[in-house]
C-alpha cells in the first residue's frame, strides 16, 4: 500500500516540477548620453547642439521621458527651453533616437564640451514558464 501511495505521489510530483521550470532571459539595453545645448524644443523633438558635432542632433521624447536637474531632482518639462545646457540619455528605436532622461544643468561645467558616451547595461530577468 505504501509503495502504491509513493508511486502515485511520484507520478504527480514529477510533472509538476517539469511545468515549473524557470528560464533566465538576458536582455541588453544600450543607453547613450549626449551633452550639449538645446537649440530647439518642440512638442515631439529636442534638438541639441554640441561642440563635437557639426550639425544638431534630434531626439524624440515620450510621456515616459524624465526631466531632472543636475542633482537628480525632478523638474517640470516647462523649464526645458532653448539655450539650456543638458545631457540627454537616449536609446535607439528604429531610425529614431528617443530620450529616456534629460538632465537640465544651470551652467556648463568645465569639461562638458558636448561629448557622447555609450554605456551598455545588461539586465537579467527570470521568466517562469508553466
Amino acid at each position: 500500500m505504501k509503495r502504491v501511495m509513493l508511486l502515485v505521489l511520484g507520478v504527480l510530483i514529477i510533472p509538476c516540477s517539469l511545468f515549473a521550470q524557470q528560464a533566465a532571459v538576458t536582455t541588453k539595453v544600450t543607453t547613450t548620453e549626449s551633452t550639449g545645448t538645446i537649440s530647439e524644443f518642440s512638442p515631439d523633438t529636442i534638438v541639441i547642439r554640441s561642440e563635437t558635432s557639426s550639425s544638431p542632433v534630434r531626439y524624440g521624447y515620450t510621456e515616459k521621458t524624465t526631466y531632472v536637474d543636475d542633482k537628480g531632482a525632478p523638474v517640470s518639462m516647462e523649464t526645458v527651453k532653448s539655450g539650456l545646457p543638458v545631457t540627454v540619455y537616449y536609446t535607439p528605436e528604429g531610425d529614431r533616437m528617443v530620450a529616456s532622461k534629460v538632465v537640465v544643468r544651470k551652467t556648463i561645467t568645465t569639461g562638458s564640451s558636448g561629448t557622447e558616451e555609450t554605456r551598455t547595461t545588461t539586465k537579467t530577468t527570470t521568466d517562469t514558464k508553466y
